[in-house]
Parts: structure tokens; sequence; C-alpha cells
């Protein structure tokens, strides 16, 4: 069975104030709780002026007294950025809060261009920690299962709380799918990024390849979904079919979304660097098109959790999409 969920990134309308937007994330939440939706996720985005989503942490929480049933995830968390044992502080106290609705998404991205991310890591160490070693740190932190001969050992994330939050790692590719089989956590393919389907049948065969025996780890996709009344109306919202990466000679990578955000980011960088032009998974169409579609990738890639993504500024347009899926695939659920 298809269960469904929903990526906000609190996009800022014309005419909004962030604070508007952000109580209409707050709505939205409300809405995908009584029309089925499974889990609520939250994104974090720096120093851009469409986006008011920047710290997921805080929002989840008053997400979770807005809504009393409803999971809820942060779409994710950008790791680089931050101490792992803070982060897991963070979502203890979230999980202590709201029992069993909590789950910790993590970001290999910077989430924001070169500035914000000087700001965010100005106190580090050069050179940073590699992410794959914060993020198995990370997840012995939630599992509060170190080796007795590790430094943190004796350390536990405070509060102390019955259900640990689940934990998943997005990514767009083979690699980060076997990063997180390898440490037995859940993984969201990003489609709305990287849609190209070979890419997504190697990352499904990656993960299962990899994964611990007996681990209740899932593969979860994220596409790009607009649904309207008719496929042209739906198809009106499709800014581009295509994302741009830019791969750094250091091994950083970064999606930049636009070319002409690419030629933005670029501005800044002095080192040698490759560009990636990808396909975005989009689907667009009537309820019961985009609900095909769903249906097709469930059946061909063996996937039963979707987390939609909508990048709707208008307020209205976007809960109509998100009602319609939900007629087309939820309805007998509730």
């Amino acid at each position: 069975m298809i269960r469904l969920s929903i990526l906000d990134q609190s996009l800022i309308g014309e005419g909004e104030t962030a604070a508007d937007t952000l109580q209409q994330t707050v709505k939205l939440a409300q809405m995908a709780e009584e029309y089925g939706y499974h889990r609520f996720w939250v994104a974090e985005h720096h120093n851009n002026e469409e986006i008011a989503g920047s710290a997921p942490e805080v929002l989840l929480g008053y997400l979770a007294a807005s809504t009393k049933n409803i999971h809820l995830a942060s779409g994710g968390v950008m790791l680089q950025h931050y101490s792992p044992y803070k982060v897991a502080e963070q979502f203890h106290l979230l999980s202590a809060l709201a029992p069993g609705r909590i789950a910790l998404g993590v970001g290999k991205a910077p989430g924001g261009f070169q500035l914000s991310t000087d700001a965010l890591q100005a106190e580090f160490e050069k050179p940073a920690r590699q992410f794959d070693d914060k993020l198995e740190e990370l997840t012995h932190f939630i599992r509060d299962d170190f080796p007795d001969t590790h430094r943190y050992a004796a350390l536990c994330p405070a509060p102390q709380v019955d259900q640990q939050p689940g934990i998943f790692l997005l990514g767009g590719s083979a690699e980060s799918a076997i990063s997180a089989a390898k440490l037995g956590i859940s993984f969201v393919f990003a489609y709305f990024i990287n849609g190209e389907e070979e890419v997504l049948k190697e990352a499904r065969q990656a993960f299962d390849a990899h994964l611990p025996p007996g681990s209740d780890a899932e593969f979860h996709l994220a596409p790009a979904v607009f649904a309207a009344h008719t496929k042209e109306e739906a198809e009106k919202h499709i800014v581009s079919r295509e994302t741009i990466k830019v791969v750094l000679q250091d091994g950083r990578r970064v999606n930049v979304g636009s070319r002409l955000q690419a030629e933005a980011y670029l501005e800044n960088v002095s080192q040698p660097y490759d560009i990636i032009v990808q396909k975005t998974g989009v689907i667009a169409g009537t309820k019961e098109e985009a609900a095909d579609e769903l249906k097709r990738l469930s059946d061909t890639y063996g996937i039963n959790d979707f987390i939609i993504f909508t990048p709707m500024k208008h307020a209205g347009e976007k809960q109509l999409s998100y009602q319609l899926l939900s007629d087309a695939v939820l309805a007998a659920k509730r």
C-alpha cells in the first residue's frame, strides 16, 4: 500500500511576509493530518529571500504543538554545519515533547551558498570533519549504542526518551544510499532533484545490497508532484525540468537548482569544477494521472513511501494539489 508524506520548504509567496508563509506551513501540516498524510517534513535553507524555512528543529516544535497525530520530520538538518551531539539532543527534546511522532532527516548539502556556509562554519577547525564520520556519530548518539571503548560511550543525549527519533539520510545518488544502508538507517532519494531513473534504480539496488540483515530501514522516494483538475493547469507550475549540480575539485557536490543560480554560485568559486545537468523527477497532471505514476514507481522499484514535494508559492493551489492527490491515493484510508 502506498503511503504519502509532504515536504514543505515554506516558500514565500508574492505579497507575503515570512511570518505569513510560516503560518501557511502550519495550516498545511494541519491539512495533511486531516487528509491522511503520514508525515510532514520541513526543510533547512539559508540566505534565500524566497524561503522562510531556515531552522527545522525550531519549526518542528511549533508544528508538534499545532497538530495532534501526524508524524513530523526534518527534511533535513544540514549536518555539515553542526555538532552531532547537539543535533541528537535537539531531537531527543522534540521526541520528549511529541513521543513517537518525531524523525530526524539529515542532508549532506549546505542548504545555501558559500557566504552562509562560511558564517555557519566560522568556528570550525579546518579541514572540517567528513560528513560520513559525523553521520555515523549522530546515528550512535540517537541509538545510544556506541562501542564500550568509544570516547562517547558514557555520553547520552538529554533528555532521555522512551521512543527514540527515527533517522533518515536524504540524498540523490547510489553513494548516499549505500552510506545510509551501511548504518542501517532509512534513505530518502531526492527524486525532485535527480530524476534520472537509471540513478534511482542503481540507488534502490545498492541500498538493499548493503543493508544489514534484520534491519527495518526503508527506502523512500521524494518526487515533485503537481496535481490539478487538468493536466494543463498542473504543468503550468513546472518552473524547470532540470537541476544543476556543481562538482568541485575538493570533492564537494552542490545542487544549485537553475543555471542562473549556478552562475551566481560559481562567482565565488576559485577552484576547478564540473557541472552536471540532471533531469528532475516531476509528476504533473490530474489526480488520476499523478496517482498512476506513483503506482508505476512503486511497482517498478518496490517503494511504498513517497514524500511529496509541491513547490508552489500560492497556498490555495498548493493545498488543492495535496487534496487532489489525497483523494486519489489515500481516500480509502480516511
